[in-house]
């Protein structure tokens, strides 16, 4: 006799007239509330924005209130949250005077759009008026507002799993999203690594491109073994570090903080990577190209960043200046002029 799951129909109870729950086909819930609510902390602690008068940053999540969950109905998957968020922020002028300021959002709900998001930033009573009140306002109001696109995408990427529905053919139901909610896109698909063809479950992302430049006071050869020497890698990030310097050969390091993989290798001239933080939407990769040029007793490095999650592009630029360029020059004495 066959066994549910093996694909026979007699076995696949979709929906029932005496509306017998199974195989969650008339309602699943799922309360989320309390990983939204880390998620969230830990999506707009990472807000950060740099511009001529100084830097702004999340230092606190004061305030989170609300709820989220996931409803499905006769595989319709349903999004609800509703929070009420209220942050603190600091900014440094470029002469080291520091500011605080609030950042308050009152109505991230899923029947709200997201370019409809109302985001309040202010300065703290009896806080002087500076210039830093204007960088937050205009760009760091659009880096707290992807972050929060961000976590609308975490939420339907994490949570449908168990949510699908099996089928009489032995394929899975893709239970179909009804949400306001919009956020402007990039696909991130999660492949199983199976040989036949899986629907896709992506998240959909706003992501940016950049570039940035550095010089070292060494050759291109030598520049260029150091990102693939797993000896001298481990030196410059002082933690333990994988790595496989082949082509398609993978690499973690920065005690898990940051994984990829080598696309391309040509050497002491060019370096292609897949590249991810660990806190970024699951299986989706930036792609960084580094340019290896030879200016002379120096060496010219161009760091192209494609594919970078918008509300990620601050932390990434942050990270490779302090973790990759300083970090090198240090440790190696390659010390040169900023660009």
């Amino acid at each position: 006799m066959a066994k549910w799951g093996e694909g026979d129909p007699r076995w696949i109870v979709e929906e029932r007239a005496d509306a017998t729950n199974v195989n969650n086909w008339h309602w699943t819930e799922r309360d989320v509330t309390s990983w939204s609510s880390d998620k969230l902390k830990e999506l707009l602690l990472g807000v950060r924005v740099e511009g001529e008068v100084g830097t702004c940053e999340v230092t606190e999540v004061g305030k989170l209130e609300g709820e989220a969950s996931i409803n499905n109905r006769k595989g319709k998957l349903i999004f609800f949250y509703e929070w009420n968020v209220s942050a603190t922020w600091t900014g440094t002028s470029k002469t080291g005077i520091k500011y605080k300021g609030n950042v308050e959002v009152p109505n991230l709900s899923d029947e709200n759009d997201m370019d409809d998001l109302d985001i309040s930033v202010s300065l703290c009573k009896d806080e002087p008026e500076t210039p830093l009140l204007g960088l937050m306002r205009k760009e760091g109001a659009k880096i707290v507002r992807a972050a929060l696109g961000s976590y609308i995408g975490h939420l339907k990427n994490n949570f449908t799993q168990g949510m699908i529905l099996p089928t009489a053919n032995g394929l899975s139901k893709q239970p179909q999203e009804e949400s306001q909610s919009k956020v402007k896109v990039e696909k991130t698909v999660v492949d199983s690594g199976g040989s036949a063809p899986v629907p896709s479950t992506g998240v959909k992302i706003p992501t940016c491109k950049f570039s940035m430049k550095e010089t070292f006071l060494t050759s291109p050869e030598e520049l260029y073994r150091i990102f693939l020497n797993q000896d001298m890698v481990q030196a410059f990030t002082h933690a333990a570090v994988v790595l496989d310097a082949d082509k398609g050969g993978k690499f973690r390091l920065l005690e898990g903080s940051v994984c990829g993989e080598f696309l391309e290798l040509i050497p002491d001239e060019k370096i292609v990577m897949k590249w991810r933080f660990k806190t970024w939407p699951v299986e989706h990769y930036a792609t960084i190209t580094l340019r290896f040029s030879d200016r002379g007793g120096e060496t010219e490095l161009k760091a192209d960043y494609k594919g970078v999650p918008v509300n990620e592009e601050e932390r990434t630029k942050h990270g490779w200046q302090r973790y990759y360029f300083e970090a090198i020059k240090q440790t190696f004495g390659y010390g040169a002029r900023l660009f």
